[in-house]
C-alpha cells in the first residue's frame, strides 16, 4: 500500500523535493522531466536535527540501568516478521541469542502486542514497553550500541546518528542508508541474523556516512524554491 500511495502521488506531482540522487535517477527514468526534480535533502533529518538537544531518557533508562553503547533498541511491525507466530518467535530467539546478554529494548508496536501476548515469548535480556514519545525513543537509539529493525524511517535517523542498524526487510525504499549510511538489509529470513550480530560484536560494522543534504536545511531549500514558483 505504501509504495501504490508513492506511485500514485507522483503521477500527479508537479514538482519533486528529493531525498538522495538515487531519488533523482528514479525520476529520470520514470521520464519525468530534469527540471521538475528539485535535490533538496530530507525533511526527516531536519526534524530530527532541530530536536537532539531535547532528547529525554524514557524511563526504562533508569529502571533497569541502562548504559550507554551497551544495550539494542528493537522495533517489529511489518506483516512479513509479525503475523506468523512461529517465525515471530524464531526471530526474536535469534535476535535475543545475538545479542550476547545485552539488553534489548523492544517499544512494542500494539500490532505485535497482540501477537507476543499470544506466544508467551520471554527472555531476561528482553524488555518489552509501551510505544514511546519522538524525544524518548530517539534518546534511546542515540545512545544504542544497535538497532534492530524493520521500520524505514529509524534506518534515516541512525544513519545520521552513526548507529549500526539491522533491517529486516528484504529490499529497502531508502537505499542511501545502505550505501552511505550505517544500515544493514539482513532480510526476513531468521537465519541470517547470526552472521550480522557477529560482524557487529567483531567491530566490523561500516562507520557510514551523513548522505549529501541531510544537514538539517532541508525546508529552508524547499521554501526558498517555493518562492520562486510564486
Amino acid at each position: 500500500p505504501e509504495e501504490i500511495n508513492r506511485m500514485v502521488t507522483d503521477s500527479i506531482t508537479d514538482v519533486f523535493y528529493t531525498t538522495s540522487e538515487v531519488a533523482n535517477e528514479n525520476l529520470r527514468k520514470l521520464g519525468h522531466n530534469e527540471s521538475k526534480i528539485r535535490f533538496v535533502g530530507n525533511t526527516m533529518i531536519d526534524t530530527l536535527l532541530a530536536n537532539k538537544h531535547r532528547f529525554k531518557a524514557p524511563e526504562i533508562w533508569q529502571k533497569i540501568g541502562l548504559e550507554p553503547k551497551d544495550y539494542f533498541v528493537m522495533t517489529l511491525h511489518r506483516p512479513a516478521n509479525v503475523d506468523e507466530q512461529h517465525k515471530l518467535k524464531y526471530l526474536i530467539d535469534e535476535i535475543v541469542k545475538g545479542a550476547n546478554g545485552k539488553p534489548i529494548v523492544f517499544p512494542v508496536h500494539p500490532r505485535t502486542a497482540k501477537i507476543l501476548k499470544e506466544i508467551g515469548i520471554e527472555a531476561t535480556n528482553l524488555y518489552m514497553i509501551e510505544p514511546l514519545g519522538y524525544l524518548e525513543f530517539n534518546y534511546l537509539v542515540q545512545h544504542a550500541f544497535a538497532v534492530i529493525t524493520d521500520s524505514g524511517g529509524i534506518t534515516e535517523e541512525t544513519t545520521v546518528m552513526k548507529v549500526p542498524c539491522l533491517t529486516l526487510r528484504d529490499n529497502t525504499e531508502r537505499p542511501e542508508t545502505i550505501t552511505v549510511g550505517t544500515n544493514e538489509l539482513v532480510g526476513t529470513n531468521p537465519e541470517n541474523i547470526a552472521p550480522f550480530m557477529e560482524k557487529l560484536f567483531k567491530g566490523q560494522w561500516k562507520a557510514g556516512a551523513i548522505p549529501y543534504l541531510w544537514d538539517g536545511h532541508t525546508a529552508e531549500r524547499i521554501v526558498n524554491d517555493l518562492l520562486t514558483l510564486a
